[in-house]
């Protein structure tokens, strides 16, 4: 139960935080070829350097909206259907980053990270109450303390995945297959 909800819980917000950083000159890439396949011009540096921090920034400006909206609908509608409706939000960011590529719009991915920031301050909130809640007595400082763990964890996978050389070792052993 605790390596699910580990998993499943603050492991990805963790994994969200971190990625960002390793593909950074793909994003910048194609920032810069969708700019030029619409405008027919070149993106000046300074102009993606702040299209890239936009990217960057909207999922702490979503985590922090999500933060304090969490409380509200934890009380309103429950932890479980809170957590439950932020899968939904989840996906729906996921899907909006996912195909940004296919839709040519690298906007796709500002919605996408700020709803991912949106579903991690909900996240980080209401997982670790209802850990607690759901966790047998004995077990329930040892749970809630788990959350922490999963989050650097999943801060540790990002990292590790995006080492650039092991990411080529990767796509290389892919492609000759």
């Amino acid at each position: 139960m605790i390596m699910v909800l580990g998993i499943g819980g603050t492991h990805l917000c963790g994994f969200q935080m971190s990625v960002i950083n390793y593909t950074s000159p793909y994003i910048q890439k194609f920032i810069n070829e969708t700019w030029l396949e619409r405008y027919g011009s070149v993106l000046h540096q300074e102009t993606l350097t702040l299209l890239w921090s936009f990217i960057v920034s909207m999922y702490c400006v979503g985590g922090m909206i999500g933060c304090l909206c969490s409380g509200y609908l934890t009380a309103k509608y429950g932890k479980k259907k809170c957590l439950l409706f932020n899968d939904v939000v989840l996906i729906i960011a996921t899907l909006h980053t996912g195909f940004s590529r296919r839709a040519k719009s690298f906007e796709m991915i500002l919605i996408g990270r700020f709803l991912e920031g949106i579903s991690a301050g909900i996240n980080i909130n209401a997982h670790v109450q209802y850990a607690g809640e759901i966790s047998p007595k004995k077990l329930r400082g040892f749970v809630n303390v788990t959350s922490s763990v999963f989050l650097a964890l999943g801060k540790a996978v990002a990292r590790i995945l995006g080492l650039r050389y092991l990411c080529y070792s990767f796509s290389s052993y892919f492609l000759f297959m």
